[in-house]
């Protein structure tokens, strides 16, 4: 087998036979089946807030719309009905379920999930004064005294006041610029506030106006959407990571340095087995330490579980991270995972490409390690500023040569135009300069955000689809 290394003074292009027929056509049919699943839960997604509305409408809504204050209550009931619907989809896109994650990963249904929380914010505010200007034209107040009335003579309704508030402070909260102002546990908890707006916005439904009267068939909709929404949630979110940790009973075994200012922590545990072929995908650590355990961290595998072992490598980015610098031999770990599309799940071509950067180096060792390609199918690109921080990189250079990958080492500083990823003394080349069949190859990108969406635009620009990309975030 010829050497796969090569140097870092530019690409050559290496021979590229064709495709293996049965992996392409392995491949094309796991791509369909997935990209139908995504169709399925879109369609659905879209359906339960048409079903929201076409129910209040079929349950004598529809007769509301004959005067001026009907009027405007029906307007804001409506309102109300898909603002709640896009929070009680936004619960089930952040819980972790299998499906989800498994169709479109889990950093794209937490962009969703994101992208929902303003509209479902605004929908709840003008539910909220289509409401009051309605009840108040009917009963000759204004909306403030309208409000105060509410609040004092009808049951529950003190509390839909505060869920609005609480609903207001969560998406105040997730926008990147306030985010960024604090650590990430203080918007991690302020986030669990969702559960307590959804919580105290309940009993007021139910029992304020009729609108669930029972009888009605939107109550019962509304009833097993809830009831849904919560299972996924203890199901997913609680259940399934007790069993995980109960099951596999991880401990640290040892901590051993990776490079510049890296580790690698080696674990122990029971049928790991379990758990091979999640290389590339990430999993939520709690190492249960004295001021380790109410931090959760998310960390791919560095390497597929291997006699009774697992291993993550881990750099000093942070407060949460430097802290695992010195964790002990003996410390048990809570686990839960793997999510996302970031491994063999998101395949649709034979060919494969890794391109990683710094500790992002690490999950494509994964990767890399049990992924299905032909020989001389595979391009394995490791980027860094100093060959100290080329992680890993002596155990990737082996797993190349074995199962016959190229590989390129590009160590510099970055370039300050054209395509940035790359070192200065290579600015002028692409992606598809180190890849003779890019075109025929899924591209796997993980390293910093500004580096990764260099390397992300390079590949479009050759006219690569969506579906060949796909990108590892470091960010929240």
């Amino acid at each position: 087998m010829t050497t796969a290394l090569r140097s870092t003074d530019g690409p050559s292009t290496p021979p590229h036979p064709g495709p293996g027929a049965a992996l392409a056509r392995d491949l094309r049919k796991r791509g369909r089946r997935r990209l139908l699943r995504e169709d399925t839960l879109t369609v659905l997604a879209w359906a339960s807030g048409a079903a929201a509305v076409a129910l209040y409408l079929a349950d004598g809504g529809a007769g509301q719309f004959n005067s001026p204050s009907p009027a405007l209550t029906g307007i804001g009931v409506i309102a109300g009905l898909i603002g709640t619907d896009l929070v009680l989809v936004m619960l089930l896109l952040a819980a972790r379920i299998p499906l989800i994650d498994n169709a479109i990963g889990h950093d794209r249904a937490m962009a969703v999930h994101g992208k929902l929380g303003k509209p479902a914010l605004y929908l709840i505010l003008a539910h909220t004064v289509f409401l009051l200007l309605g009840y108040g034209m009917a009963d000759g107040l204004n909306p403030i005294a309208e409000g105060v009335s509410m609040w004092v003579n009808l049951p529950d309704m003190w509390l839909a006041f505060i869920s609005i508030v609480l609903f207001i402070a969560v998406v105040v909260t997730s926008l990147v610029a306030v985010r960024r102002r604090f650590p990430y546990e203080f918007w991690y908890v302020v986030h669990l506030l969702t559960y307590a707006a959804v919580l105290t916005a309940l009993p007021h439904q139910f029992s304020v106006g009729g609108l669930f009267a029972d009888g009605q068939w939107q109550r019962w909709y509304w009833i097993a959407f809830y009831v849904l929404v919560l299972a996924a949630l203890l199901r997913f979110r609680i259940w399934a990571p007790l069993a995980l940790t109960l099951r596999h009973q991880l401990t640290v075994q040892r901590v051993v340095p990776a490079g510049d200012g890296a580790v690698n922590v080696e674990l122990t545990g029971l049928r790991l087995e379990e758990l091979a072929g999640s290389g590339g995908r990430f999993f939520i650590w709690r190492f249960l330490a004295p001021g380790l355990w109410w931090h959760h961290h998310p960390f791919s595998l560095s390497a597929d579980p291997a006699a009774g072992r697992l291993r993550i490598t881990v750099r000093n980015l942070g407060r949460g991270s430097a802290s695992l610098m010195a964790v002990k031999p003996g410390t048990k770990v809570s686990i839960s995972g793997p999510y996302g599309l970031f491994g063999h799940a998101a395949r649709t071509r034979a060919g494969l490409v890794l391109v990683g950067s710094g500790i992002g180096i690490t999950p494509l060792r994964a990767i890399l390690e049990r992924a299905e390609f032909e020989p001389r199918q595979a391009t394995v690109i490791l980027r860094a500023s100093t060959p100290e921080t080329l992680y890993l990189r002596d155990e990737i250079a082996e797993l190349c040569q074995q199962r016959g990958a190229t590989m390129f080492e590009l160590v510099g500083h970055r370039a300050r135009s054209g395509n940035t990823w790359l070192p200065r003394h290579q600015t002028g080349l692409r992606l598809a300069d180190y890849v003779a069949n890019l075109s025929g190859s899924d591209v796997y990108v993980c390293g910093p955000n500004k580096w990764a969406e260099s390397v992300m635009a390079d590949a479009k620009a050759t006219g690569l689809a969506d579906a060949q990309l796909h990108r590892e975030r470091f960010d929240w």
